[in-house]
């Protein structure tokens, strides 16, 4: 067995190689784009202190020679991490949304095509070590290119623990939160506006139809809320749900409870830092 700079392959000069339990052949004829990995290090942004653990991370079973040697048991951890961390910072950002509404999101901006495409917005599906009949890198299966993000977050974690795992799931994951909260995966926002109201001692949010637009059969509506005598700003909605929920997100944001943290998400901030709005504002 022979590696040099630019693939792996199996020589055997004069007598066939004597099989043994580290070096089976036929799972070992492959060749293998080596790509450096200072280069893949500065792709996820982390400087690993044991290599090691990022050479596991992109070897696929089909090329190691037992699979407790893949990047199986690190894609097992990973995705446990992966799963800790965005329901902590959902806990934490969302404070008024219910399991269920947690659930939605998390399911969404962690389900195995975000996984598959933030792998391969980093390109470590070119790095990723394949056996011979995994076919060329650029047409892996989504799955595999899930794995193998969720192996890098497995490794970071044991090199350097919850801190830097963390640090690189929100780099990436923090806009796919934000996109599943804007996307029709995100909690009910009458739903906090109603608890909102409640908490605050206003009154119980009315939605009001201003104005409607188009044909009958694609009619967009504008819709603002009000709570006793303050009105809030109104938006438009392809439909009177969607007005709604555009509405109450709108009415949020100014009493506060959501609020936009240093990397430009949108969060719910705590019950208990916000201050009550002045209800002559804003009529």
């Amino acid at each position: 067995l022979q590696w040099t700079s630019s693939l792996l392959q199996w020589e055997s000069p004069g007598e066939p190689a004597t099989q043994s339990r580290f070096e089976p052949p036929a799972r070992q004829e492959v060749l293998v784009k080596e790509i450096p990995f200072a280069e893949i290090q500065d792709r996820i942004g982390y400087q690993f202190q044991d290599i090691t653990l990022l050479e596991t991370a992109l070897t696929h079973a089909s090329l190691s020679d037992h699979r407790s040697k893949s990047n199986e048991r690190q894609e097992f951890l990973g995705d446990a991490v992966l799963g800790l961390v965005v329901c902590e910072h959902l806990f934490r950002s969302l404070a008024e949304s219910l399991e269920g509404d947690l659930t939605k999101v998390k399911s969404h901006a962690v389900s195995r095509q975000v996984c598959a495409e933030i792998a391969v917005e980093l390109k470590l599906h070119e790095a990723l070590r394949l056996g011979k009949g995994m076919g060329p890198a650029t047409n892996l299966p989504g799955s595999v290119s899930a794995a193998v993000l969720e192996s890098v977050i497995g490794a970071i974690y044991l090199d350097g623990g919850l801190a830097p795992a963390q640090a690189f799931i929100l780099k990436h994951l923090g806009p796919r939160i934000n996109e599943s909260l804007h996307g029709g995966h995100q909690h009910n926002f009458k739903s906090v506006l109603q608890q909102t109201l409640v908490s605050l001692r206003m009154s119980p949010p009315i939605y009001m139809i201003l104005d409607e637009k188009g044909p009958d059969h694609a009619k967009c509506f504008e819709i603002a809320v009000v709570s006793g005598d303050r009105k809030f700003t109104s938006c438009w909605g392809a439909s009177k749900k969607a007005g709604e929920q555009a509405a109450a997100q709108s009415a949020l944001r100014e009493l506060g409870v959501i609020a936009l943290d240093e990397r430009g998400i949108e969060i719910a901030r705590p019950i208990a830092s916000r201050i009550r709005p002045d209800s002559s504002a804003g009529k």
